[in-house]
């Protein structure tokens, strides 16, 4: 599975069990990298991309057991965390980073990520994000 985390500049994820941003040209993003491929999440992220009235994810790849049913060259989308028990099986990891810092509760730990390899950085402009940055790691 390739797992897909959104963080702000200190590695925060969510705060008080919430997003802590959204940006359309990210979500956007994430449809294209995903291409083909089946794209995994939560129905709470699931309603992210439909308020946007993005068409995918398609409603049988939306369930609260995503990460057990995901399959290798399969993409999941984490906000809520819950991944951290994945990372051993994953065979990628993307990071999309804010270029903000936000009141954080769950932070994603970047020393899980020793030994993995940074395979590709891209910068873009977001639609409320005046840079996004997406990282690649591959085992």
């Amino acid at each position: 599975m390739r797992l897909i985390v959104c963080i702000d500049e200190k590695d925060g994820i969510r705060f008080n069990h919430r997003r802590q941003s959204r940006d359309k040209v990210l979500l956007e993003d994430v449809l294209e990298l995903a291409g083909g491929s089946r794209l995994w999440m939560n129905a709470y992220s699931a309603g992210l991309f439909w308020q946007y009235g993005l068409e995918r994810p398609l409603k049988e790849q939306v369930c609260e057991d995503f990460l057990m049913r995901a399959e290798a060259g399969d993409y999941c989308f984490v906000e809520q965390g819950g991944f951290e028990d994945c990372l051993d099986e994953a065979e990628q990891v993307i990071l999309y980073g804010w270029n903000r810092h936000y009141p954080a509760d769950v932070h994603f730990d970047r020393s899980r990520l020793a030994g993995w390899k940074l395979e590709e950085t891209r910068e873009f402009a977001g639609s409320s994000h005046e840079k996004i940055t997406r990282e690649v790691y591959v085992r």
